[in-house]
């Protein structure tokens, strides 16, 4: 069973198609990236996860459960929007205490040192949240979320904002939830650098669709599908080079240009006998060169022109 489920959701509003025919998985313990351009439906798509909507066609499933039916699952799921809950008129001590008597938070002194600790706020803990700055609260805030120790959190723009200094310590924050609290995290972020160091899979959604779901590794071709550029000593040798490469097995596409020859590798661990191909062709190498895509190239491809939802 997966942390969460969509297969077919589709949803309109006053006849426009919000969301069409989307489906993706995102497994236990994963970070999950689900980007999109602004009115592209991801609000929409968590609203229904959460059962705050109702799904139009599909299903959809948290821990394996309906949200909008079941309290039970509901307690094992923590949220932060860019409404982040907290009262600026009370303390981080006394705002942490107030939501962990609202989810019935065992031994919740205990629990509120420990996060405040987690989020680096201990020594500000008596402190009025007016005082802090939005990074802070931002911190607070994910400490909020996971009071309870949901099993799943959701994470709306968690960066939005924030300076470069504060992105990177709630991105660090995220990485530590994932792997200390052994939690789910379902990240919904504009910041594509963000994603592709701290997420193990993403869906890019534009136009009510899923346009792209995949491991950022095999989507960036770092793994599975290695791109490799060959240099050669003599660039005129290219066009033979080509058809050398072309009639290798592993070899998924060729493209040489006036750089030299693009390839993409069908076998992460082929590059060898590519070298060893062309050697034995009698051509001179003077250079191979592995490389990926950034996530934003590939987010640049799939979304293009595509339109929006909510």
């Amino acid at each position: 069973m997966n942390a969460v489920e969509v297969r077919g959701l589709s949803r309109s509003f006053d006849g426009r198609n919000i969301l069409n025919d989307v489906s993706f998985t995102v497994g236990h313990g994963e970070v999950f990236g689900y980007l999109g351009p602004n009115g592209a439906g991801k609000t929409t798509t968590i609203r229904i996860l959460l059962g705050l909507l109702t799904p139009g066609a599909g299903e959809v499933r948290v821990l394996g459960r309906d949200l909008a039916a079941d309290d039970d699952a509901r307690a094992k799921v923590g949220v932060l929007f860019e409404n982040n809950g907290l009262s600026d008129r009370m303390s981080a001590t006394a705002n942490l205490t107030y939501y962990a008597g609202l989810y019935g938070v065992d031994e919740p002194a205990e629990r509120i040192d420990d996060l405040l600790t987690l989020v680096g706020l201990a020594d500000r803990r008596d402190d009025l949240i007016g005082t802090y700055s939005t990074g802070m609260k931002r911190r607070l805030g994910i400490a909020r979320a996971i009071l309870h120790r949901p099993e799943i959190v959701f994470l709306d723009e968690p960066s939005s904002g924030l300076d470069p200094g504060a992105q990177r310590m709630v991105r660090d924050l995220i990485v530590e939830l994932s792997r200390r609290e052994e939690m789910t995290v379902f990240l919904n972020s504009h910041h594509l650098d963000e994603v592709q160091r701290i997420c193990s899979s993403v869906a890019i959604l534009a136009g009510g669709r899923i346009r792209a779901f995949d491991s950022v590794a095999n989507l960036t071709g770092a793994r599975d599908r290695p791109a490799v550029t060959v240099t050669l000593a003599d660039p005129g040798d290219r066009a033979g080079a080509s058809r050398v490469i072309e009639a290798l097995p592993f070899v998924a596409g060729c493209d040489p240009d006036g750089e030299g020859i693009h390839c993409t590798l069908s076998d992460p661990g082929a590059t060898p006998d590519l070298i060893a191909a062309l050697v034995d062709a009698g051509l001179r190498i003077e250079e191979v060169r592995r490389s990926s895509r950034s996530l934003e190239e590939i987010y640049i491809e799939h979304v293009g022109s595509a339109g929006g939802g909510v």
